[in-house]
C-alpha cells in the first residue's frame, strides 16, 4: 500500500469511536494498526453468531435494513437442504453520489469489514468470500491488499463492479459476480436460496460492508458492551454521509438514535431550506423537522423519512428546489436498466416533467402526470430503484411545494440552480434539439416516446435529454428518422 494514492474520506464521530477507532491516528489501518487498535476476535461457532446478531437486532445497513439473523438463517437453510457449502458476499459497491461510507469503511479500515465476513465464513463453513467494490474507488486497492495480508478462513476475491446506482443492488451485485450484465435480476430470486439468485447458484449470504463491520465489533464487545450507546430498538452506532456544498462530503459516526441538528452543528453546517436523509432513495425534511430528527430507522418513519444508507444532504436557501430535484431526477431515470415499466416510463416522464417545471413551462396538468407517474413506479419494479426514486422525488414535490407553486404560476423561484446535490460527472448521451431546424413535425416523440414528450404546439419541452444506455436505439431512430435533421446524439465522458 506504500507510495499509492488513495481516495481518503474524512471522518468525524460524536461520542467514542467505534468503527472509526484509530482513524485520528492514522489514514488507514493496516493489518498491525488494526491489532494494535481492536482486540483480537473471539471465534464464535455457528449458533452463537446467530443468537449474537438476534440479540441486537442487527439489519443491515445498506438501505434496506433487513434483519442479519433472518437473512443468515434462511441461507443455512438452505445450504442444510442441499449439502452445499454457502458463499459470503460483501457488498462495497457504493453507487449512491450521496453516500462515501462505504467507500470509507474499505479504505481506512478494511480489516474490521473483513473481520465480520470471515467470522461468518469461518461459523458458517462458507466456500468462498467475495467483496464487491466500484470500478476505480479506494476498495480496489485496498482490499486486495488487507486480503493478502491476513489468514483467511477459505478463499476470497475482489470482484470490481461498474460505478452505477444500481451495481448496489443485492441482485446486480451477484449477477455481475457471476460474470452477467450488472443490472436487477428481471424476476427476483433470493441469494439466500441459491439457484438462480445466489453466487455460482450457491446459497449467498449478503450484506453490505457496514453490516460486517458491525458485527466483527458486537463479536468482540459482545452485546451489553455494544447496546450501551444507541437506543433500545437499534443499538449501538450508524455511519452517516454528510454532504458540504463545495468541499469532499464527510463520513461521521453517531449513536443511533443522535438528532439530526448536531450532527449538523459539528459539519458547520444548518438546515437550510430541507434535508434530505437516505440519500437519493431516502425523503426530504423541512428544516423545523430536520433538527430534532432522531437518526434511527423507527424515528425517521415517524416523520415520513427514511434512513436509507445514511446519506443526509443540506439543501441551502440561495438555490432552486426544483431545478435541483430536476437534475436529480434526470440522472435517476438514465441510472436505471428499463426493463420493467416503473422505470422504462415511470421514471423517465417524471424527469421529463420536473425539467418542464423547472423552466417554467409546466402547467398543473403536467405535475399532476408526474405525480401520478411516480405513484405508478412505488409497485411492481424488478428492484427498489423505481420505489426510491418515487420517495425521493414525490417528498420534493411536498416539501418544496411553495417553490413549486412559484414556478407553476410563473418564471419561477428566481434563484439558480447551484448544483450542490452530488452528482457524478456528466457522462454517457444526450439527444439535443436544434431550435433553428425543428419545425415540430413530432416524428421524434413517436420513435422515441421514452425520451421525447411533445409540448401543446408539437415541439419537444426540453433542448437536450439524457439518454441512458437502453434507450440509445430509440434516440438513433429519432435522429435518423427526423426529417428536418434537427435532432441530433452527443455522447460525454
Amino acid at each position: 500500500m506504500k507510495n499509492v494514492p488513495l481516495e481518503l474520506p474524512e471522518v468525524r464521530w460524536l461520542g467514542t469511536a467505534r468503527l472509526t477507532a484509530g482513524l485520528d491516528h492514522r489514514q488507514r489501518l493496516d493489518l498491525a494498526a488494526h491489532t494494535r487498535t481492536h482486540p483480537p476476535l473471539p471465534p464464535s461457532d455457528r449458533d452463537e453468531l446467530l443468537a449474537l446478531a438476534e440479540a441486537l437486532a442487527l439489519s443491515g445497513r445498506g438501505g434496506a435494513g433487513f434483519p442479519f439473523a433472518r437473512k443468515a438463517r434462511a441461507t443455512l437453510a438452505t445450504a442444510d437442504r442441499t449439502g452445499t457449502a454457502p458463499v459470503i458476499v460483501v457488498n462495497g459497491a457504493e453507487g449512491e453520489p450521496a453516500s462515501a461510507k462505504d467507500k470509507m469503511l474499505l479504505a481506512r479500515v478494511p480489516h474490521l469489514v473483513l473481520d465480520g465476513a470471515c467470522l461468518a465464513a469461518d461459523a458458517f463453513g462458507a466456500e468462498e468470500i467475495v467483496v464487491g467494490v466500484g470500478a476505480d474507488s479506494p476498495g480496489e486497492i485496498s482490499v486486495p491488499a488487507a486480503l493478502a495480508e491476513r489468514e483467511l478462513p477459505c478463499p476470497a476475491r475482489t470482484v470490481c463492479l461498474p460505478e452505477r446506482f444500481v451495481a448496489g443492488e443485492s441482485g446486480a451485485l451477484i449477477r455481475g459476480v457471476n460474470g452477467l450484465p450488472v443490472a436487477p435480476a428481471p424476476l427476483k430470486a433470493r441469494a439466500a436460496k441459491g439457484a438462480a439468485g445466489g453466487v455460482r447458484r450457491r446459497p449467498t449470504l449478503l450484506s453490505n460492508a457496514e453490516t460486517w463491520a458491525q458485527l466483527a465489533l458486537a463479536a468482540r464487545l459482545g452485546p451489553d458492551a455494544y447496546a450501551s450507546v444507541g437506543t433500545a430498538a437499534e443499538p449501538g452506532t450508524i455511519l452517516l454521509t454528510v454532504n458540504r456544498p463545495g468541499t469532499d462530503a464527510l463520513v461521521v459516526e453517531a449513536p443511533t438514535g443522535t438528532r439530526l441538528g448536531p450532527v449538523l452543528d459539528a459539519c458547520g453546517l444548518q438546515p437550510g431550506a430541507g434535508v434530505l436523509v437516505g440519500g437519493y432513495h431516502g425523503a426530504w425534511l423541512r428544516p423545523w423537522d430536520a433538527v430534532d430528527a432522531p437518526l434511527s430507522r423507527t424515528g425517521l418513519v415517524a416523520l415520513g423519512g427514511t434512513l436509507g444508507a445514511g446519506a443526509i444532504v443540506t439543501l441551502p436557501d440561495d438555490t432552486c428546489p426544483v431545478g435541483e430535484t430536476a437534475q436529480v431526477a434526470a440522472w435517476l431515470a438514465t441510472e436505471s436498466t428499463g426493463q420493467c415499466g416503473p422505470c422504462k416510463r415511470g421514471l423517465s416522464e417524471a424527469a421529463e416533467a420536473l425539467a418542464m417545471l423547472a423552466t417554467g413551462a409546466a402547467g398543473p396538468a403536467v405535475l399532476e402526470d408526474a405525480r401520478g407517474a411516480l405513484s405508478v413506479a412505488q409497485a411492481g419494479g424488478a428492484c427498489s430503484h423505481p420505489d426510491g426514486t418515487a420517495r425521493f422525488l414525490l417528498s420534493a414535490l411536498d416539501v418544496f411545494s411553495e417553490d413549486v407553486d412559484a414556478h407553476l404560476s410563473g418564471p419561477g423561484c428566481g434563484r439558480r440552480v447551484r448544483g450542490v446535490l452530488p452528482l457524478p460527472r456528466a457522462k454517457g448521451a444526450r439527444l439535443e434539439v436544434d431550435w433553428s431546424r425543428c419545425t415540430g413535425h413530432g416524428l421524434c416523440a413517436v420513435l422515441a416516446p421514452d425520451l421525447i414528450r411533445l409540448g401543446p404546439h408539437g415541439y419537444p419541452t426540453s433542448a437536450t435529454i439524457p439518454v441512458a444506455p437502453w434507450q440509445e436505439h430509440g434516440a438513433r431512430r429519432a435522429v435518423n428518422q427526423c426529417p428536418a435533421l434537427a435532432v441530433r446524439l452527443q455522447h460525454r465522458g
